[in-house]
């Protein structure tokens, strides 16, 4: 057995969940990760809901995953706006995901000169809310934005995500915006310190190439792409970058989450 001592990070649509149908197997080596003692953080680029909402979705599904073991990247972008401007205001574009975890940061919620503009995802993106934006950073206010996928999924199809509005805003301001979630590595990096772990002893399970893949490549950590979300062999081929290992599922880890490479 390896004397490695594995922290696990998991994307989470796609990896463990699939168009709300449990990915079978996840409950499995999930139950495996806590019975071993192994800390793990779920992550998501999703910035709608809270931990809790997402608790309750994934207990729905059949996964037992507690709040604190959930990192979006609402919260990922509330800790680096508190690190970079302490109790500072924003004007922000999202949901109750996003609004609540500024607000547990101390910060202000104001559409009068705010320090920044903080674009998160939302299923009801309102044509005068980007207009209040544009003109906000027009005025000085700093652009964020929690991520940068340009589509979400919904039961019809794809839909615009903050990816897409984002650049709409960024054409009519000329400002490009930061973005905090994946595929940046500060959204590893905050984990990472969420858990108290080590670069060189995590490693990032997902199944996209851009995003999950590429973030945890670029914090240092090992990496393994899933093909039960977007990637197949084929399209991962076309990347200069390559994960540490490809597996069919996160069922194909089932006992060997004290060891995922066989170095032991």
């Amino acid at each position: 057995m390896s004397e490695r001592r594995w922290t696990y990070l998991s994307d989470m649509d796609g990896v463990l969940v699939k168009e709300e149908h449990l990915v079978p197997g996840a409950d499995e080596f999930l139950a495996e990760l806590k019975a071993n003692g192994i800390d793990f953080l779920v992550l998501t680029n999703n910035s709608i809901y809270t931990p809790r909402d997402l608790r309750a979705r994934l207990e729905r599904t059949g996964l037992d995953i507690p709040e604190e073991s959930i990192w979006t990247s609402a919260l990922a972008t509330a800790k680096f706006l508190s690190s970079q401007r302490p109790n500072g205001s924003a004007y922000v574009i999202g949901e109750a995901g996003l609004t609540t975890a500024l607000h547990e940061v101390g910060y202000v919620l104001t559409e009068r000169d705010p320090d920044y503009v903080v674009l998160g995802e939302t299923r009801t993106y309102s044509f005068s809310a980007i207009t209040r934006a544009i003109r906000l950073i027009e005025g000085g206010a700093k652009f964020i934005a929690t991520n940068p996928d340009a589509t979400g999924p919904s039961l019809e199809g794809s839909m615009p995500a903050t990816g897409s509005v984002a650049a709409l805003i960024e054409k009519a301001t000329g400002r490009s915006p930061y973005y905090v979630g994946k595929p940046n590595p500060l959204m590893m990096r905050s984990a990472l310190r969420r858990l108290g772990a080590h670069s060189e002893s995590t490693l990032m399970i997902g199944d996209r190439m851009d995003t999950d893949v590429h973030s945890g490549i670029e914090a240092g950590l090992q990496t393994i792409l899933v093909l039960t979300g977007i990637s197949t062999p084929e399209s991962a081929e076309r990347y200069p970058y390559r994960p540490t290992m490809v597996i069919d599922s996160v069922a194909d880890l089932i006992g060997r989450t004290l060891d995922p490479f066989g170095e032991g």
